[in-house]
């Protein structure tokens, strides 16, 4: 894959979310500021869309080329392509909750059938988890593709959350000559650096829903094909993914259990707590992409290539020092 193709498709999802800006602005599109906020001033959204149909064009673009198998090709876009359609839909008026949430479900576990299942999955060196892997699959589809909604809150975060994953990952599947998934993984950071621009350190224009779960989604659906491969290289995923599992599943945990319901609107996040610490969204995201960087691509680097007995404990040695931090910053109290 040339370095022309990959600014292709970076020029494609920067032109195109200037469009959806313009196209925003026309259609009175405005995120306003409210209590679940960390911005100021209303701010047009849906930009995300760009980055939706860059990467869409791209897959069938991998495909026609014999990049990607036409099986992962097709099954990443129908699944890809209905939840951005589900986002873009609630970007222009509210979509019910529970519907938007089985919604997530059935594609989920589609996704999970076209994969062929993960009933041969063992874990911790050998415990083997036979149809329950299924179920876990699905959850973990679900919960990824809603927790980088939750996630998407300040300039620039959802970019550079998947730009780095996904390079991390790529750097990983060159090592250990998985080259069909590194051609798919380095496209979707073209196309999000391209929407990033627009989006940090100043916002131009918001993700929106049609793309913070696309992202979501897209990861995850990558994170399980690797499953099917070798239970490091998942773990490896997991780790690179650690900044925003970590932050938004300790919250919501939390918040749970101190009575909240699951989508009460907050601003408990740790990195909510930290734009508002320093006023500014810029070094929380800038922090992001260090740690994604300096600590996570590391650690999944040595869980994916030494081959270790129990590459899951690997998660636990990245995660630590995030959950440190949650608890630090209070992250899900509702005095945060």
């Amino acid at each position: 894959m040339s370095i022309l193709f990959i600014f292709i498709f970076f020029i494609l999802a920067f032109a195109l979310t200037y469009f959806m800006r313009t196209y925003a602005l026309k259609k009175n599109i405005i995120d306003n500021p409210n209590e679940r906020s960390s911005h100021s001033i209303p701010t047009p959204r849906g930009g995300g869309v760009a980055v939706v149909i860059s990467y869409l064009l791209a897959l069938g673009l991998l495909i026609y080329s014999n990049d990607i198998s036409v099986h992962i090709g097709v099954t990443v876009i129908a699944a890809g392509f209905i939840i951005a359609l589900l986002g873009f839909l609630d970007d222009h008026g509210h979509i019910n909750s529970m519907l938007r949430l089985a919604i997530h479900f059935m594609v989920a576990i589609g996704v999970v059938i076209s994969l062929g299942g993960f009933a041969e999955v063992a874990i911790l060196n050998g415990i083997q988890l036979g149809f329950f892997a299924n179920i876990i699959a699905v959850l973990f589809l679900v919960w990824l593709l809603n927790l980088y909604n939750f996630m998407d809150g300040i300039n620039g975060i959802a970019s550079t959350e998947v730009i780095t994953s996904t390079i991390s990952m790529a750097i990983i599947y060159l090592v250990l000559n998985h080259i069909v998934d590194e051609k798919s993984l380095i496209l979707l950071a073209a196309c999000a650096f391209g929407f990033l621009l627009w989006n940090f350190p100043k916002a131009k224009i918001f993700m929106g829903d049609a793309c913070s779960g696309f992202l979501g989604l897209i990861l995850g659906i990558f994170a399980l094909i690797a499953l099917k491969v070798d239970i490091a290289l998942f773990c490896a995923w997991l780790i690179c993914l650690g900044v925003f599992i970590v932050d938004a599943t300790f919250t919501l945990i939390r918040r749970v259990v101190t009575g909240h319901k699951m989508y009460d609107a907050h601003r408990s996040h740790t990195y909510q707590i930290l734009s508002r610490h320093f006023n500014s969204h810029t070094p929380v995201t800038l922090a992001v992409a260090a740690i994604n960087i300096f600590w996570l691509l590391p650690t999944a680097y040595f869980v994916a290539t030494q081959n270790y007995a129990y590459p899951e404990l690997g998660i636990l040695i990245a995660y630590l020092p995030l959950i440190i931090l949650a608890i630090k910053f209070k992250a899900g109290h509702p005095d945060a």
